[in-house]
């Protein structure tokens, strides 16, 4: 049985040769902390984290590398955001779309430091409306943050629009589903701070990600420890991107990062987005065709990226996932997606859905595959 890999949301799968071969290649040959040390193989080590950090600033249009610090996940960057930069007495506004990565640490943030943390509700759709936000602002808010695409229903975020309703407001973007996956320019582009992981649509391994933020924007520091620099204080480094660095990088991972990112800046963006596109259209438009389906999200396969949930009448998310995988070699991810109260805003809590996600390696073969295994299901259920 061929296996079908459309968990893509989730980490991306397979890996280009190129990082494996990265990530291998720094285990065992350059396997030192990098910028400790004086001696070669720190130094390899060092220009490899120094390649990743300039890789990654050419893909999100970075004019200057060191403004992106590397953290482990985008979980990890989005907590050092809203911790390092939210005080007591401060509003913040997000959306119902949220990721738990952004809702538990405001709701940690609201118990602890008082923080005035406003959710503006979103459509069934998850499409975002800019004059919502726009009326909610007030003389105390300090950020706003906002997921550049749904992990639940794919849906993108009208970014431009909000920052234009926003102001002098910074915002927060939280770009794990689209960075590899659709452009991004922070120079010319809405994001105050945007926060990426690594091992979904940028390619890299799990345990890469991190936050690039604009020169006007200082972020105290989650963690505070060596850096490899002025080891002659006590007093952490105040300069990007040692200020959020702090400890011994994963050197390998962040090889891999930039084996990951070097591929899509050689393939094109603007080329894995249409491939992307070309699966999703081909996916939504089988589903009419199959009874019982249920579709999330925009209609509208340019609304989103290439996430797309459902529910089929007469089986449990858990259930049709299960099936799917065991009978038909396609692996998806059923429930809440870490995400309750998108499914809420969605009208799928608590059972939640079935998440197909798909990415540049994915065919047109398995999206009829896909289809098909469906279809045979819905027929079953009668």
């Amino acid at each position: 049985m061929d296996l079908i890999y459309c968990d893509q949301a989730a980490t991306s799968f397979p890996k280009p040769p190129q990082v494996v071969e990265a990530v291998c290649r720094a285990l065992t040959e350059t396997s030192a902390s990098g910028g400790r040390s004086a001696h070669r193989m720190s130094l390899t080590a060092a220009r490899l984290i120094f390649e990743a950090r300039e890789a990654v600033a050419d893909l999100l249009g970075a004019e200057d590398s060191s403004r992106i610090a590397f953290t482990y996940n985008v979980t990890q960057a989005l907590n050092m955001v809203l911790l390092g930069l939210l005080k007591p007495g401060d509003h913040v506004l997000t959306s119902s779309m949220e990721h738990n990565s952004v809702m538990r640490p405001l709701g940690w943030l609201a118990q602890e430091r008082k923080v005035a943390v406003e959710v503006v509700p979103s459509p069934a759709t998850g499409l975002l409306d800019p004059a919502e936000f726009k009326k909610r602002l007030t003389d105390k808010t300090r950020l706003a943050v906002i997921n550049h695409a749904s992990n639940v229903t794919g849906a993108i975020s009208p970014l431009n629009e909000l920052k234009t309703a926003m102001g002098q407001t910074p915002l927060l973007v939280d770009a794990a589903q689209t960075a590899g996956a659709l452009p991004l320019n922070v120079k010319n582009g809405p994001a105050d701070i945007l926060a990426f992981t690594g091992h979904k649509s940028m390619l890299g391994p799990t345990g890469t990600g991190g936050v690039w933020i604009s020169p006007d924007i200082n972020v105290e520091p989650l963690f505070r420890g060596g850096t490899g620099s002025r080891s002659e204080i006590e007093e952490h480094p105040d300069f990007m991107p040692d200020r959020l660095e702090a400890g011994t990088q994963n050197t390998h991972g962040l090889a891999g990062l930039a084996a990951g990112v070097k591929f899509i800046l050689a393939t094109k963006v603007e080329k894995i987005r249409d491939h992307e596109l070309l699966l999703t259209r081909r996916f939504l438009n089988g589903l009419t065709n199959i009874k019982g389906v249920t579709v999330y999200g925009p209609s509208d396969a340019d609304s989103r990226v290439a996430v797309v949930s459902i529910n089929l009448l007469g089986w449990s998310p858990s259930d049709l996932a299960h099936v799917l995988d065991r009978e038909f070699g396609i692996m998806t991810r059923a429930g809440l997606h870490c995400a309750p109260r998108a499914h809420r805003t969605i009208k799928t809590f608590p059972q939640g859905t079935v998440r197909f996600s798909f990415g540049f390696f994915n065919t047109d073969a398995e999206i009829d595959a896909i289809l098909s295994a469906l279809d045979e299901l819905s027929r079953r259920a009668e």
